[in-house]
């Protein structure tokens, strides 16, 4: 199997709360924002060995978000994250979000992220290891 056939897609599920209710009874914007993060750091710390996740940190430069449906207290959510690209300093994320009932996508995201040492807060470009982990290059 070539690395291209590889799935590099991190997924999970959850259901909706309470919590993540606006007033419009639709999940808040921000809590989309907060899973969007979320699956980011959850990826990386299901694929990045410890002594990586120890030397490096992520930090978000850009959001892009089409918000297409709404999600409702109790929807079972599935989360769909992958990396588009990695290059120079920073690395590309795409996030999908779908209610689980019916597929349906309620939210994408691609999102710019900057990789820095984790010591001195300086970007630092990102390493073929890591390139590999999430590209499978």
């Amino acid at each position: 199997m070539s690395a291209k056939e590889i799935d590099l897609t991190y997924s999970y599920e959850f259901h909706v709360q309470e919590s993540d209710i606006d007033q419009l009874n639709h999940v808040n914007n921000v809590v989309y924002v907060q899973w969007i993060q979320d699956a980011a750091v959850k990826h990386w710390s299901a694929v990045a060995p410890k002594n990586v996740q120890k030397d490096f940190v992520w930090v978000i430069v850009r959001h892009e978000i089409d918000y297409r449906k709404p999600g409702k207290l109790g929807d079972k959510i599935h989360i769909k994250t992958w990396v588009l690209n990695a290059e120079r300093v920073s690395s590309v994320r795409k996030v999908q979000i779908f209610r689980e009932a019916d597929m349906q996508l309620l939210v994408e995201s691609k999102t710019t992220w900057c990789m820095l040492d984790a010591k001195t807060h300086r970007p630092v470009r990102v390493t073929d290891e890591i390139r590999k982990f999430f590209l499978g290059e």
